[in-house]
């Protein structure tokens, strides 16, 4: 019991000097913070215009058309998607967009800005105070409501392709996984990274004229990733239901596609490959 109290008393000597100890962080991180809320306050405003497009279907009179909004961009996010929130947070809480993971994975936020397709995400803001950039929704699609395009059609034709692996007989290991050399493997780069965000085959030509027959480019690209899969059974199936005057060969070779895709990938090149497997050639 002694050696309880005393020890009681020891502890006791020690709580002056750690509210010390805590008195001192206080008072000299106080200064630290408010210097940091001057700089920001001292920052000047760099305002930007930015011309959104806008439409409302439940609003029977109302035509589309651009609106202006007046954006600080010192004190928003660097890309474009941080000025859509900054729009739809302070000035406009109606306007209607998609997005989702924020860091170019998801393919939801892809849109025309400034006359190109992309990701919101990925498109950094221009800072110069000069210029006007206008944004709108995907070109040649059906608008559900500003920047809200229709993907129906287009989720569609991905179906259409039966964008899984289909076997014939089971070939697994010890039933849990199919075997492939790295070297097939390495065939996949290039076609498994897109995320059907719609940016080339609404940028393409072709697919606007043929949108309800043509396959387009990202759709091509994703049939090309199960042609050339080595686990896949069903090659010279997939080729014969895609040799068609419409669904493949509507390609024109523009390139639009690999232009504008936001993950870097040329499906015009694949779909070159889809062509050649068609007249005999094979697959690579």
């Amino acid at each position: 019991m002694l050696l309880g109290l005393q020890g009681l008393k020891r502890s006791s000597t020690l709580l002056p000097r750690a509210a010390e100890v805590v008195s001192r962080v206080v008072t000299t991180s106080a200064p630290a913070e408010a210097a940091k809320v001057n700089v920001a306050a001292s920052k000047s405003a760099l305002m930007r215009e930015f011309q959104v497009y806008r439409w409302d279907p439940d609003n029977g009179t109302d035509k589309p058309t651009y609106k202006s909004y007046n954006i600080d961009v010192n004190s928003c996010g660097p890309m474009m998607l941080d000025v859509l929130f900054k729009i739809k947070d302070e000035q406009e809480s109606g306007l209607a967009f998609r997005r989702s993971c924020r860091e170019g994975i998801c393919g939801s936020c892809a849109m025309n800005i400034d006359g190109r397709n992309g990701l919101a995400c990925l498109t950094k803001v221009e800072r110069d105070p000069n210029t006007v950039s206008k944004i709108a929704p995907l070109p040649h699609m059906f608008v559900v409501k500003d920047l809200v395009v229709d993907m129906s059609n287009f989720y569609a034709q991905y179906k259409s392709i039966q964008p899984f692996l289909k076997k014939k007989e089971d070939s697994t290991i010890e039933g849990k996984e199919y075997h492939q050399t790295k070297e097939d493997r390495t065939k996949l780069d290039g076609l498994y990274e897109c995320i059907l965000c719609a940016c080339c085959s609404t940028a393409c030509p072709s697919y606007w004229w043929n949108e309800d027959k043509y396959l387009g480019p990202a759709v091509l690209l994703q049939a090309y990733r199960w042609i050339v899969d080595s686990r896949d059974d069903f090659t010279q199936e997939r080729i014969k239901q895609l040799d068609d005057a419409y669904k493949l060969y509507r390609c024109h070779t523009i390139m639009n596609c690999a232009k504008v895709c936001p993950k870097g990938l040329n499906p015009g090149k694949a779909i070159q490959k889809i062509k050649q497997s068609t007249h005999g050639g094979v697959p690579i």
